[in-house]
């Protein structure tokens, strides 16, 4: 799916960035790939995991990916930002649960120490997204643009 975005005749862009939408962020495709892995993994959970653990991981990763979406349809960036931090603990509930598999013997060692340098790279794109969204942010505030929403950000850990 890709968005028709075009600008009003009066409108100019010096700088020559394409519109992006959040399906051409990198962070976003390292995600929906760890998702699909997830999922993956959900499909071969014993049945009488099925609307448990399996359930709880099908739903963490689907917030994974839509926290980003919808922070990325987001206005401000303390917003913008707090979806992406929900999306960072998504991927850490989604690594407890690695954890559970190994425990209970789902998966093998090896199997949950690929998902978890798969999570690990991830985990590395988000942070490195949430620096970028800070960083416009205080940019932002020093042109004199939306002040009282940058405070925000002084509250959110990265």
């Amino acid at each position: 799916m890709s968005y028709k975005v075009t600008k009003a005749d009066n409108a100019s862009s010096s700088s020559g960035e394409k519109f992006q939408t959040f399906e051409d962020l990198e962070v976003y495709k390292a995600a929906r790939e760890f998702r699909k892995a997830m999922y993956g993994l959900t499909r071969r959970l014993p049945d009488f995991e099925k609307y448990d653990l399996a359930s709880q991981i099908r739903r963490a990763s689907v917030s994974l990916t839509n926290s980003m979406a919808e922070g990325h349809g987001r206005f401000h960036y303390p917003d913008q930002i707090r979806f992406f931090l929900h999306s960072r603990g998504s991927l850490q509930e989604l690594v407890d649960d690695l954890n559970v598999c190994v425990d209970e013997n789902y998966l093998s060692s090896d199997e949950v120490a690929k998902l978890k340098e798969q999570a690990r790279k991830l985990l590395i794109l988000i942070n490195g997204y949430l620096r970028h969204l800070r960083n416009r942010a205080i940019v932002r505030e020093s042109d004199g643009e939306d002040p009282q929403r940058i405070e925000d950000l002084e509250n959110l850990p990265l």
